[in-house]
C-alpha cells in the first residue's frame, strides 16, 4: 500500500475496523481512495479465517482484476497473514484490462499474473494449486459483441477446469441464470428450473453445464456460486439507484425488488465454499435473504443526498429474486446490513467519490446487458 494511503489508514481509525461498522460514524470525513476501499471490503470476517486456517496450500483466483476478485485476493492474503501463513501463495490471475487493479493487489500483498485465459497455452502454464476460485467472465457488451461472452464464459471454463481438475474450485455464477419469479414469494431456490434469458444468462449456465461435466469426469469437487447482486461503494445495484437519485434521474421501479449482499460478505462466503466443493457439483445461491424494494431504497438515498426520489414504470409481479435460505443454513446472515450499506454508499457518492462506471442494468428485464 502507498504509503500516503498507509497514513490515511493509521488516521483514522474508521477505516482500520471491520465494515461491520464504527465507520458509519466517520465514513463522510473524507473521500476514499481505491485502496483504502479494497481495505474496508476485504477486512477477512471471522468465518472466513477459520476455514482459510483449514484449506491447505497455495490459493488462485482466477479473473482477479475484477471488481470482485481483488477484494477476494486480497481478503484471502489477509487471512493468512492474519494466521502466520505469510509463505502460503496468493497468486491473482488476470488480463489486467484495468490497470489499476493490478496496482492495488500489489500494494496491498498479493502476487500478481497476467494472463490470457482465453488461450490455451497460457492456461496451461498457470501453476496448480488446491484452492481455486474463478471469477472469470463477460457481463458488459454482450449485446454488441455475444460472440467474444460466449468464449469467456464456456470455452475458458473448460481450459480452466481441465488444468485445475485435481482442485477444489468454487466457480463465480449469477442469479440471472433462474427466471423472474414472483415478487411475493421467496424467489429461486438452487433446485428451481434455469431460464435461457439473452446471451449473457444462456451463456453463464453454459459456464456452470461445462464445470459440471468435469467435475464428473474427473471428480473435480466444483461448487456453482449463484451470486445476486454484490454492492460496494463504487459498484451495483445500490450505487446505480443513488446515482440516479443524486442526478435528479427517474428510477425505473418496473423490476422493483432485488436481493444484494454487501461485497465482503460475498467473498467471504466465496472462501468458506471452497469446504463445500463437491462432486458432482454443488449449486449454491448467495445473496440477501430478503427481498428489497427500488421505490424504498430510492426514497432512502433521496433523503441522504438531499435529493428527492423520483420514479418511472410500475412494479412487475415478478423480478430476479433469489432464495438464499441454504447458505444461511450454512453460514449464518452476512455481517453488512442493508442499511450499513445505504450509508456508506450514500457517502461516497455525495462526495463524489469514484465510481467503477458499470451500471448493473438489474432493471434491464429482457436479458440485453
Amino acid at each position: 500500500m502507498k504509503s500516503r494511503d498507509a497514513a490515511r489508514i493509521r488516521a483514522n481509525p474508521a477505516i482500520q475496523t471491520s465494515p461491520l461498522m464504527s465507520l458509519l460514524a466517520s465514513a463522510s470525513a473524507l473521500q476514499l481512495t481505491d485502496s483504502e476501499i479494497e481495505q474496508i471490503v476485504s477486512e477477512p470476517t471471522p468465518a472466513a479465517v477459520a476455514a482459510v486456517k483449514r484449506l491447505e496450500g497455495d490459493f488462485v483466483v482466477l479473473g482477479a482484476g475484477g471488481k470482485m476478485g481483488t477484494t477476494l485476493a486480497v481478503m484471502i492474503r489477509r487471512a493468512l497473514d492474519e494466521l502466520g501463513r505469510t509463505d502460503t501463495k496468493v497468486l491473482a490471475v488476470s488480463r489486467y484490462s484495468r490497470p489499476e487493479s493490478r496496482t492495488v493487489l500489489e500494494e496491498l500483498g498479493v502476487t500478481t499474473l497476467a494472463c490470457d485465459l482465453t488461450d490455451p497455452d497460457q492456461v496451461a502454464a498457470l501453476p496448480l494449486a488446491p484452492n481455486v476460485l474463478f471469477l472469470a467472465g463477460q457481463k458488459f457488451g454482450t449485446t454488441s459483441a455475444p460472440a467474444e461472452t460466449w468464449l469467456q464464459n464456456t470455452f475458458t471454463p473448460a481450459l480452466v477446469a481441465r488444468h485445475y481438475r485435481a482442485s477444489r474450485i468454487v466457480v463465480f455464477s449469477t442469479g440471472c441464470v433462474y427466471p423472474f419469479t414472483p415478487i411475493d414469494g421467496p424467489g429461486a431456490t438452487e433446485a428451481t428450473p434455469l431460464g435461457f434469458c439473452g446471451d449473457y444468462a444462456s451463456s453463464c449456465i453454459g459456464r456452470e453445464r461445462v464445470f459440471e461435466h468435469y467435475s464428473r469426469t474427473f471428480g473435480t469437487r466444483v461448487l456453482q456460486f449463484r451470486l445476486n447482486y454484490a454492492v460496494e461503494h463504487r459498484y451495483g445495484v445500490l450505487v446505480d439507484i443513488a446515482v440516479k437519485v443524486a442526478k435528479g434521474e427517474p428510477v425505473d421501479v418496473t423490476t422493483g425488488y432485488f436481493n444484494c449482499i454487501w461485497q465482503g460478505d460475498a467473498c467471504a462466503r466465496a472462501i468458506q465454499c471452497l469446504e463445500f466443493a463437491a462432486s458432482p457439483a454443488r449449486i449454491l445461491n448467495i445473496t440477501s435473504e430478503e427481498k428489497h424494494a427500488v421505490r424504498d431504497i430510492a426514497v432512502r438515498f433521496g433523503e441522504l443526498l438531499g435529493r428527492p426520489a423520483r420514479f418511472i414504470g410500475q412494479e412487475a409481479d415478478t423480478a430476479w429474486i433469489s432464495d438464499a435460505s441454504e447458505s444461511y443454513r450454512l453460514f449464518g446472515p452476512p455481517l453488512t446490513s442493508i442499511d450499513t450499506m445505504i450509508t456508506l454508499i450514500a457517502d461516497h457518492v455525495r462526495q463524489g467519490g469514484k465510481l467503477l462506471g458499470k451500471p448493473t442494468h438489474f432493471e434491464q428485464r429482457d436479458g440485453q446487458f
